[in-house]
């Protein structure tokens, strides 16, 4: 995203990247030519010529023929029918989508050739080696570092993850291009690849026909992490590791990992009721599915180039216990093998233990693997399995009626499950993957046994073809009979998944498989070890420390999932819990009386909730997400978030509702939940509520059932998040900046009253009205002492795919996170360097704040004039997220989502968010004559620089005579007085940022972005253009499914060139 990555201002050579745009746009010419035909085409270019000709005469200022030509281009758009509005507006589309696909090629082609790059581990670690920090401290910083990326399903995405995997397929032919090397030959077939990939764009529908599920959501982000960051995180650990080696003399310990990936998708059910109990466990036995799934095929690639028979006498003695395993396990069948099929069955076993075929891409060496795609699109179970697991669920049927081992919707909760013992960790604590299938019976297993051999008719033979003979002396490869192992436990544990995942009884011995990523480390670490002391140093340090390395990041999870709920769900919880008991009605007592109750239950060892309990359903909801918390414990998921958090007494009832489905839990199963307590993470939100921030950790810290349990069970940590959307849409961008500083001091300030580390957990989005903008600036400016080696931060949406999309664009990312939080840490951003300063901001910000709500909340007309002026009621045909646009079934903007707020300005190229009331505090400042005070605080304090810079930002993106269109043409004459005004607050806006940089134009710091903009603008103005157009005809046909297509391709065609969505 343009407005939102880190490496615009370093500059761009543009010729390369006009290079490109000019190959795709005439690729995308030639194929329109057939699809459309030529004289579609010659509108199609006089479209295009008209409104490069009035973009050219507005930057020239000669404002009058630029109007002129626009309004021409306006009564030819308003005469084309309804077919030629929707192929005008479909290769506009893609033709602003061709040129993002190159803007970003060209990021990752500036960010390879480049010779020393910026903000890089190399350039940071150089940077405070030389300012005097000391190898050893800089060393201890960066191992010691706690940085956590979470990824969110937030509506922002506009694109079908079928067009996304399109464009990355074209991204990948880009670079092909860039080979020096390239013959005529192949200079050919990479166009003609190319002509197929646009035509292949061409002939696919944009639109989601249905709105994505939870799972829907959850899949795309785990196809993110197999696409791209599984290959990303060895490179991006590698770059640390050698630059630390490089400037401390040590290279990153092998399991050390300074970043981490958290998810929400399928675990945020804020005011999305899709979100259920049981989406939650089904997305997080995928999640284990996914990880399970790629290890073993990254296990298959070492177990090849593993062949060497010299090890270390610890591997040599495990290789040979394994062998000897087998070879009793052989001696043990009985049953349903006769005598040749257990020689047929010990010629098989033999085989796990060494290579049967050659791996996908096993042939190529491991840096290869930054490049494209390896494997598939994911998809979890296959339809074969499904296919046979529904024939076993059949044929178990009528066994499971008998002995009553039906499955239960959630957890283990059969005393059949019980005696099949669990694994201790070293804590005390218990782990386990948790189902909610029972166990089998003998009868159900030979059931299954039976129809998997079926199946398997004619394949062996056939197989044995395929396979080479297994030597007659497997020991001498030890190394592929230890990694032949750890297959055979990672396919034993994939298998358990799916049958969880399907509902089918399921055979439990913990020890046969992977429960923990320590587990699967132990004969990987040994692997390593071994070669190291053998002299084979080199061959460790290649795929196997890259799988340690993902192991180490990724765990059995790959991205552990957070839950996150509204606190006044828990409070109408309590409410049921409370009157069932004859306690009285919990939400109407005061805060006082809550603490008093909840401190009081926590304290005690028996559950409060009676098994017996009868609530309405969306309470037994909330109920039934703590137990499946409880059965997937801390091993799959990360932290329970409470939105709109504004008490003390919001956390403890949290708190409370997890231990008594904990005891709940443990108690059918006869042990403890696996893992930890989840970590109890308050969301602040309002500005109200960030301004209560300090107050509220105070006061829960005082309590010392609560600060005790932070030391025991999260290493005296307390998290806390601030969200940047709901303030913004509150109060205003820069009043709700102002906010959030305050609160993340105040909150620093109180946990370090008690001796508590705290950690921020950042709720950014991508637009700049959300809170979004460049990672590193965004570290940089925060308070100082607020990120001390941790930091938590939300990525949404469309950033995802920008920020993590391809492997090498997201290596970049991790080292900008690391760097930045490294300085942060070490070298803190100044702090406002005189009170004045302060007092400033809060004149600003008062002033600011009260011109945006007296337009947004206090103006009767305003919501109207929304409503009328942009396509906010049509953004919910989108189906790009499965969750409501509201919270709440209200018309008010008080109850509308952040995202559609900000997405629908910025359609409209208003922007309104993100700089409503930012010029009249900024001119109430400046009249008061603090215009010299102002520029000393831009120049001097990184906060109030980045806020300024990031408005001037968007600033350059907006575009008053779009607006001025869009209130002309679709907003009734009695409100177009809004509009006038908001225009003239635009400009003012503009002309007093401009004051307080000393800019002489907006973006001129950042001619990159001004240039990138402009090249999109003959190929944006017409969408918009066509966009009132069609809001025109539709709102006066609101049933033609042709117009509202149309619209929605205006939509994803302004997203793309806008960059943003919400």
């Amino acid at each position: 995203m343009t407005d939102t990555t880190d490496d615009i201002a370093e500059g761009i050579s543009f010729q390369s990247f006009e290079d490109d745009c000019k190959l795709l746009c005439n690729l995308l010419n030639d194929v329109l030519q057939r699809e459309v035909g030529s004289e579609f085409m010659e509108k199609i270019e006089r479209t295009r010529i008209l409104a490069q000709s009035a973009l050219n005469l507005r930057l020239a200022g000669i404002e009058d023929s630029a109007e002129l030509l626009e309004k021409q281009l306006t009564s030819e758009i308003s005469k084309m029918s309804l077919e030629e509005a929707l192929k005008l507006a479909r290769t506009f589309s893609h033709f602003l989508n061709l040129m993002g696909i190159a803007e970003t090629h060209h990021r990752v082609r500036k960010v390879r050739n480049a010779v020393q790059l910026s903000r890089s581990c190399d350039d940071i670690f150089s940077q405070l080696s030389q300012g005097g920090i000391s190898p050893d401290l800089l060393y201890d910083t960066v191992c010691k570092q706690e940085v956590e990326i979470v990824l969110t399903a937030h509506p922002t995405q506009i694109n079908r993850r079928t067009l996304q995997y399109k464009h990355l397929r074209i991204a990948h032919l880009l670079e092909y291009n860039d080979r020096k090397d390239l013959g005529s030959e192949d200079n050919d077939m990479l166009i003609e690849d190319l002509v197929r990939e646009i035509t292949s764009l061409w002939q696919t529908d944009e639109l989601r026909r249905q709105k994505p599920t939870p799972v829907d959501e959850a899949r795309a982000g785990l196809n993110i992490v197999e696409q791209s960051l599984w290959k990303a995180v060895p490179h991006y650990l590698r770059r640390v590791s050698n630059a630390l080696k490089k400037h401390t003399g040590k290279p990153l310990p092998l399991t050390c990992t300074p970043i981490k990936f958290g998810s929400w998708m399928g675990g945020d059910r804020d005011g999305n009721p899709n979100v259920t109990a049981k989406v939650t466990r089904d997305v997080s036995l995928m999640s284990r599915w996914m990880a399970i799934d790629l290890y073993i095929r990254e296990v298959d690639s070492l177990r090849f180039e593993l062949s060497m028979s010299h090890c270390s006498d610890r591997l040599s003695r495990m290789a040979e216990e394994i062998l000897e395993k087998e070879a009793y396990e052989q001696g043990q069948q009985e049953g349903w093998s006769q005598n040749h099929n257990r020689s047929q069955s010990r010629f098989q076993c033999q085989q796990v233990s060494l290579p049967s075929q050659l791996p996908a891409r096993a042939d190529l060496p491991a840096c290869t693997e930054c490049g494209e795609s390896q494997y598939p699109k994911f998809e979890v179970p296959g339809t074969d399995f499904i296919q046979l697991n529904r024939q076993v669920k059949q044929s178990c049927k009528e066994a499971n009626d008998v002995k009553g081992t039906t499955s239960k919707d959630f957890g283990l909760n059969s005393q059949d499950i019980l005696a099949n013992g669990t694994a201790n960790n070293s804590d005390g604590s218990h782990s386990g993957l948790s189902s909610r299938g029972s166990f089998s019976s003998s009868s159900q297993l030979l059931a299954q046994k039976k129809l998997f051999v079926e199946s398997q008719i004619g394949r062996t033979s056939f197989q044995k073809l395929l396979e080479p003979s297994p030597p007659k002396r497997p020991g001498i490869a030890p190394y592929r009979i230890v990694l032949g192992e750890v297959k055979e436990k990672l396919m034993k544990t994939r298998r358990l998944l799916e049958l969880l995942l399907e509902d089918l009884p399921c055979e439990y011995v913990p020890w046969d498989y992977y429960e923990t990523s320590d587990q699967l480390l132990e004969p990987l670490l040994l692997c390593y070890e071994s070669l190291q002391s053998c002299g084979a140093g080199t061959l460790a340090e290649g795929r196997l420390a890259d799988l340690i390395r993902r192991v180490a990041t990724f765990g059995m999870v790959l991205m552990k999932l957070d839950l996150r709920q509204e606190s006044g769900r828990h409070s109408e919880a309590l409410d049921a819990i409370t009157t069932y008991l004859d306690m009285g009605t919990y939400s109407e007592w005061d805060e006082e009386k809550k603490l008093e109750f909840l401190t009081r239950e926590l304290k005690g060892k028996r559950p409060l909730v009676p098994p017996t309990i009868e609530v309405g359903s969306e309470v037994k909801e909330i109920l039934d997400t703590f137990r499946v918390a409880a059965e997937l414990g801390s091993e799959s998921l990360g932290a329970y978030v409470i939105s709109m958090a504004s008490n003390t007494s919001d956390v403890l009832a949290v708190e409370l509702l997890q231990k008594d489905a904990r005891l709940s839990v443990s108690g059918v199963l006869g042990r403890p939940c696996p893992g930890r307590t989840l970590r109890v993470v308050p969301l602040f939100e309002t500005v109200k509520d960030l301004r209560g921030a300090g107050s509220v950790i105070r006061k829960l810290l005082s309590i010392d059932w609560y600060r005790e349990h932070i030391q025991k069970n999260h290493n005296g940590h307390q998290e806390v998040m601030v969200g940047y959307s709901d303030s913004g849409k509150d109060a205003g961008r820069f009043t709700a900046a102002w906010e959030l500083y305050k609160a993340q001091e105040d909150v620093v300030v109180a946990c370090n009253e008690f001796g508590i580390k705290v950690t921020l957990f950042h709720g950014r989005g991508g637009s700049i009205g959300r809170g979004g903008g460049p990672t590193y600036l965004a570290i940089q400016s925060q308070p100082p002492g607020s990120v001390m080696g941790t930091l938590r931060s939300t990525e949404q949406g469309e950033m995802v795919q920008a920020k993590f999309g391809l492997p090498q664009t997201a290596v970049r990312q991790l080292e900008v996170y690391t760097t930045a939080v490294l300085l942060a840490t070490l070298r803190p951003p100044h702090p406002p360097r005189e009170e004045k300063w302060r007092t400033l901001m809060e004149e600003i910000s008062e002033i600011s704040c009260q011109n945006y709500r007296n337009t947004v909340y206090e103006n009767p007309e305003f919501l109207s004039y929304f409503q009328e002026a942009t396509p906010q009621a049509e953004l919910g045909f989108l189906n790009i997220g499965s969750r409501p646009t509201r919270r709440k079934a209200s018309s008010g903007i008080g109850h509308l989502r952040a995202i559609p707020w900000v997405f629908a300005w910025t359609q409209t190229r208003f922007v309104l968010p993100a700089w409503l009331g930012v010029g009249a505090g900024l001119k109430g400042v400046c009249q008061k004559g603090h215009a010299s005070d102002l520029r000393s605080m831009y120049e001097e304090w990184p906060f109030f620089q980045s806020t300024i810079d990031l408005i001037e930002m968007v600033l350059a993106k907006a575009d008053i005579p779009i607006a001025k269109h869009y209130d002309e043409e679709l907003v009734s004459e009695k409100r177009r007085g809004i509009g006038t005004e908001l225009r003239k607050e635009l400009m003012e806006t503009e002309r007093y940022v401009l004051v307080v940089s000393g800019h002489e134009k907006l973006s001129e710091n950042n001619k990159s972005l001004k240039k990138l903009i402009e090249s999109r603008l003959p190929y944006l103005n017409p969408m918009n253009m066509l966009q009132v157009e069609i809001l025109k005809r539709l709102r006066c046909d609101d049933d033609n499914v042709k117009l509202r297509d149309a619209l929605l391709i205006t939509i994803n065609g302004i997203a793309a060139g806008m960059r943003n969505t919400g």
